[in-house]
C-alpha cells in the first residue's frame, strides 16, 4: 500500500522482540544491537522505542543494549537491509517498504482502499502476522511484532479534487514500493522515484509537487511545511515492524532474549496506540499551521476503489500468492459480519472555520 515515508520508518515501527537459541552465559560481555531507522529523533516512533531500549538494559544488567540510528543515519530502508546482510548492522526498524525488501509478501496488507477501520486491520494482521514470521525466519531474520504508520493520505501544493488534478502532480513515488508503481501506473500518475531522505529537500525545491503518508509522518519530517492541502481520502494503511538478523541474536543468552521478547510485545502494542493518538494530534497541528484538508469526491473515491481491485488482481504472483490475497479477504470478511458493518475509514479534519 502506499508507503509512508516516514518516517515512514517508522513507521514503522514495531519494538523489539528478539529470539535467540544460543547458550551463551549470562555473565558473557555485554552486546549490543545496532539497529537503524528512519524514524526522526523526537518523535513518536523514537520515544517509544527509546523507552523500551532503557527497560532492555535495566532488565539485562546491562547485557544487552539497543544502539539507534535514527533519521536516515544508515542511508534508506533499502541500505538498512543491504548493511543488515553485510553484519555492518544487526537490525532495522522500518516500515512495509523494508519488510518487503525481506519477503514481499507482506505487502498483501497494504494494497489500497482494503480496509475501512484500524480495528480491520488490527483483525486480519494479527492473524496473517504468524505466518509472515515464518517465512522471514527461513530467510535469516527475526520479524518482531508488528508497528505501524497509520492512514495515508496525499499531500500537495495545490488543491486535489479529482483524479485529474492528481494526474497534474509531480509526485513522489518511493522507488523500491512496486504496489505503489503499480498503482501509479494503473492510473497515469506521474511519480518521480525518490528515498524518504530527499522527499523534504525535493518539496522545497518543487521536484515533486505531492507526497504521500501518515499525519504523524508528515510532521515529524516537516513535509507539512512545505504543502497547502491534504486529501480526507486515506488511501492505505501503512505497518512495521523491526527485524533483527538472526546471526546477530546468537549472541544473546537465553534469558536475556526472553526479556527481549517480553519487553518487545508490550513495547508494540504500545507503539499502536501511541501512533494512533498521534496521527490524531499531528491532523490537528496541520490544520491549525494552515494546511487544508480538501474533502475527497465520492466520484473520486469510487475510481480510486475501483482502479485498487483491479491493481489487487494484477499483483497476484508478483507481490503476494492468491492464497495470501484470499486470507487477507477472508479475514476482512469475517470481521465485518461478526461486527456487521464496517466502520468508514477516519476522514481528515476539515478546516476549522473563520472566526
Amino acid at each position: 500500500m502506499i508507503r509512508m515515508t516516514k518516517v515512514l520508518g517508522l513507521g514503522a515501527v514495531a519494538a523489539l522482540g528478539l529470539i535467540a537459541n544460543s547458550a551463551r552465559p549470562a555473565n558473557a560481555d555485554p552486546v549490543e544491537i545496532r539497529l537503524a531507522t528512519l524514524a526522526p529523533s523526537g518523535s513518536p516512533w523514537m520515544a517509544v522505542l527509546d523507552k523500551a531500549a532503557d527497560e532492555i538494559k535495566t532488565k539485562t544488567e546491562g547485557r544487552v543494549t539497543l544502539k539507534y540510528f535514527e533519521g536516515g543515519q544508515q542511508g534508506d530502508e533499502r541500505d538498512f537491509v543491504r548493511k543488515i546482510k553485510l553484519g555492518q548492522l544487526d537490525g532495522a526498524a522500518v516500515t512495509s517498504i523494508g519488510l518487503a525488501m525481506i519477503d514481499e509478501s507482506i505487502r498483501v496488507l497494504e494494497v489500497p482502499m482494503l480496509f475501512s477501520s484500524a480495528e480491520e486491520v488490527d483483525y486480519v494482521a494479527d492473524k496473517m502476522w504468524p505466518s509472515f514470521q515464518k517465512r522471514f525466519e527461513k530467510k535469516g531474520f527475526k520479524l518482531n511484532d508488528r508497528g505501524e504508520v497509520g492512514w495515508v493520505y496525499f499531500l500537495s501544493k495545490t488543491k486535489i479534487e479529482s483524479l485529474a488534478d492528481l494526474k497534474g502532480q509531480k509526485i513522489w513515488q518511493w522507488g523500491d514500493d512496486q504496489l505503489v508503481g503499480a498503482m501509479f501506473k494503473k492510473l497515469s500518475l506521474n511519480g518521480v522515484p525518490l528515498g524518504v531522505p530527499e522527499v523534504d529537500a525535493s518539496l522545497t525545491s518543487g521536484r515533486i509537487t505531492a507526497a504521500y503518508g501518515s499525519p504523524v509522518a508528515a510532521v515529524a519530517l516537516q513535509w507539512y511545511s512545505k504543502v497547502k492541502f491534504m486529501t480526507s481520502m486515506p488511501m492505505s494503511f501503512a505497518i512495521g515492524a523491526t527485524v533483527v538478523s538472526l546471526e546477530s541474536l546468537k549472541k544473546l543468552a537465553p534469558a536475556d532474549a526472553k526479556s527481549l521478547e517480553d519487553i518487545g510485545k508490550a513495547s508494540s502494542k504500545k507503539l499502536r496506540k501511541v501512533i494512533r493518538k498521534a496521527n490524531e494530534d499531528a491532523k490537528a497541528t496541520m490544520v491549525k499551521k494552515g494546511v487544508t484538508v480538501v474533502q475527497t469526491p465520492v466520484a473520486m473515491v469510487d475510481e480510486f476503489t475501483k482502479n485498487s481491485l483491479e491493481v489487487q488482481k494484477q499483483l497476484i504472483g508478483k507481490v503476494y500468492s492468491q492464497d495470501d490475497l484470499d486470507a487477507v479477504l477472508k479475514y476482512r470478511d469475517e470481521f465485518r459480519a461478526k461486527n456487521k458493518k464496517a466502520a468508514p475509514a477516519p476522514a481528515a479534519p476539515a478546516a476549522p472555520a473563520a472566526k
